[in-house]
């Protein structure tokens, strides 16, 4: 079934979409309303983020982190776009592309892909609570927060960390095969699919890190690991 021939459903697998703006209605039955969404997140790594400012609209990519009700966000406290985005309503996004989706006509083609769409006001984090969010950000990406050299003073007041609620989340999924003309069926052209791969390397050690000194254990395992 095309994404045009599907229905549009209230809810998908029980799960409601969280509000109007977050309902999925182009492909609506690819929604996705649950915990999978957090998963989705947790597997990814870099969130593109959505704010109005006075000079126009700017998208700009950015690391995060999460706990079950919020995502974070930081940056420079001269970041442009973070300081227009404390207290007003902005959108992170955060996609996956597990593969390309190659039918037997170009028109059809398309991608294999987990997204995230999170809407909602972002409130400035202060103290223990930027710190907690700072931490929760570095060891997303890599569990290091806790072995590499603690920041300093200077460096939290130069740091700013935004929170948005997870409350108006929604997700989309796409998986399997292509969807071609049924008039395409049993015709020369190839169809399928080609899987997206992606692995970490092997750490490269700093040139002007001293001899002697080693990879951390959580850095070094990440060699030969999938990037999620």
């Amino acid at each position: 079934m095309s994404e045009a021939q599907q229905i549009e459903p209230e809810q998908i697998d029980g799960a409601t979409a969280p509000s109007e703006r977050t309902k999925v209605r182009r492909g609506a039955g690819r929604a996705v309303y649950d915990d999978r969404n957090l998963a989705i997140l947790d597997a990814g790594m870099v969130a593109h983020v959505g704010v109005v400012t006075p000079r126009g609209p700017i998208v700009l990519p950015m690391a995060y982190g999460r706990t079950d009700t919020d995502l974070f966000l930081h940056g420079a406290t001269g970041n442009d776009l973070l300081r227009n985005a404390a207290g007003t309503d902005i959108c992170v996004t955060v996609t996956l592309v597990d593969g390309l989706v190659l039918a037997r006509s170009a028109f059809h083609n398309s991608m294999n892909y987990r997204s995230v769409v999170v809407r909602g006001e972002a409130r400035v984090l202060e103290g223990d609570a930027a710190v907690e969010a700072l931490a929760i950000i570095t060891d997303h990406v890599v569990a290091n927060w806790d072995t590499a050299r603690p920041m300093t003073d200077s460096e939290f007041r130069r740091t700013s960390v935004l929170a948005v609620s997870l409350a108006e989340m929604s997700g989309k999924v796409r998986a399997g095969d292509p969807v071609d003309d049924p008039d395409d069926l049993g015709t020369d052209y190839w169809s399928g699919t080609v899987p997206l791969v992606q692995t970490w390397g092997e750490p490269i050690t700093g040139g002007d890190v001293a001899a002697g000194i080693a990879v951390r254990p959580e850095i070094a395992a990440l060699a030969n690991q999938s990037t999620r």
